[in-house]
């Protein structure tokens, strides 16, 4: 996933970038938000700062929403009611007050781009194929071998992250903050537990790979990346 951070503040970019990097996100970065409709192109999400020196971010907001429907997270410290309400009617998916927690913010940003896609047609590219099984991420189905398996939504919620990485590994905590949006002292063992029940329902116990100290990633198969789209 690569997002645009429309931010000023040299210090907040320096530390989340790194930190966005670490969750499989690359960013670009504008210190000012003039012009930033002209950097959309290759853009999954954009995250908004209000406070910019050259022009208000709600204005910001605006004119990205003429030109594109590509998900914008407003992240600022005005957390007046009365601010977000702006920021969402300017046409804002969502709004996050600063300061945040890192792995919220990474749910957010896979939340509204999970969204988009979902209120967007279906097409080729949401279904990702790894020799016979398939996981249609737009009608949230799964089948092996042309044969329909039944996942309870957490299940398919874990299998369509880690099917729509690409074979990248996917970490714990990330899996933990999309899914459960939220962490707790047990997380690691529910997703475990999780994970071996996709193992068994699929038939196919290779397909999600233990990455060991990190998450899980999707099986590749001998002949290459996950296929998107390869009926």
């Amino acid at each position: 996933m690569h997002i645009l951070l429309v931010e000023d503040d040299d210090r907040i970019a320096a530390a989340l970038r790194p930190a966005l990097h670490r969750h499989g996100i690359t960013t670009t970065r504008l210190s000012r938000g003039r012009g930033a409709v002209d950097h959309l192109a290759g853009v999954d999400v954009v995250l908004l700062d209000l406070g910019l020196p050259d022009i208000d971010g709600v204005d910001v907001c605006r004119a990205i929403r003429e030109v594109s429907e590509v998900p914008v997270i407003v992240v600022s410290a005005r957390g007046e009611v009365d601010d977000r309400i702006l920021g969402l009617h300017s046409g804002a998916d969502d709004y996050i007050v600063k300061p945040y927690d890192i792995g919220e913010l990474v749910a957010r940003v896979h939340a509204v781009y999970r969204r988009r896609r979902v209120a967007s047609p279906a097409g080729p590219e949401d279904i990702v194929m790894v020799d016979d099984v398939s996981v249609d991420l737009h009608r949230h189905s799964v089948t092996v071998g042309g044969t329909p398996v039944n996942l309870t939504r957490k299940e398919f919620q874990v299998l369509a992250l880690l099917a729509s990485s690409g074979g990248a590994v996917c970490t714990r905590s990330r899996i933990v903050a999309e899914v459960w949006g939220r962490s707790w002292a047990g997380a690691n063992r529910t997703l475990d537990v999780h994970v071996a029940t996709l193992r068994t329902k699929l038939g196919r116990p290779e397909l999600v790979q233990t990455v060991r100290g990190v998450g899980y990633r999707l099986g590749v198969p001998e002949s290459g990346a996950p296929g998107i789209g390869a009926e």
